[in-house]
C-alpha cells in the first residue's frame, strides 16, 4: 500500500508539515485552524504561509465545537467502498469571534438527509485507520 492508504481506504497524511497540527489537535478532540502571529488572520485549510501577509509564523487556534449548515448535497453513487451511498455531504460554517468570515469545513452524514440550511451541527470525531477526522452531526431540537 502507498502512503496515505490503509485497509479502510484513502486517509489523509497526518504528519505533513502544514497540516500535521490540525490532525494532532483532532486526536485530542479539538478543531483548530491556523492563526498568523503577525497579523492575526485565521485560515482554513492550513498552508505554509499566511494568505494575508505571507508570514510563516503560524500557530493553532481552537474553534467552537458547533456550527451551522451552509450547504449540502446527497451523494447517490458510491465512489469509495468505505462510504456506501447514499450519504449527505455538508459544508459547515464555524463562527469564531477572532475571524471576520465564517470558517468552513466539510462533513458527512450517513443516509439521504435533507437538512435545513442554517441548521445547527455539533462536532464529532471519527477514526479512520491511524487518522482522527472531524465530522458533524445534526443537533436535535
Amino acid at each position: 500500500m502507498s502512503a496515505g492508504e490503509v485497509g479502510l481506504g484513502i486517509v489523509p497524511l497526518t504528519d505533513d508539515p502544514d497540516t500535521g497540527g490540525f490532525f494532532a489537535a483532532a486526536r485530542e478532540g479539538r478543531l483548530v485552524v491556523q492563526e498568523c502571529v503577525s497579523c492575526g488572520n485565521l485560515q482554513q485549510p492550513p498552508r505554509h504561509r499566511c494568505i494575508t501577509c505571507l508570514a510563516t509564523d503560524l500557530t493553532w487556534h481552537d474553534l467552537p465545537k458547533r456550527g451551522t449548515i451552509h450547504s449540502w448535497t446527497v451523494v447517490e453513487h458510491q465512489i469509495n467502498p468505505n462510504f456506501p451511498a447514499p450519504y449527505t455531504v455538508l459544508l459547515v460554517d464555524v463562527e469564531d469571534e477572532a475571524s471576520t468570515v465564517p470558517l468552513r469545513f466539510l462533513g458527512r452524514i450517513v443516509g439521504r438527509e435533507e437538512p435545513e440550511l442554517g441548521a445547527a451541527v455539533e462536532l464529532v470525531f471519527e477514526t479512520v485507520g491511524d487518522a482522527v477526522l472531524p465530522n458533524w452531526r445534526l443537533v436535535e431540537g
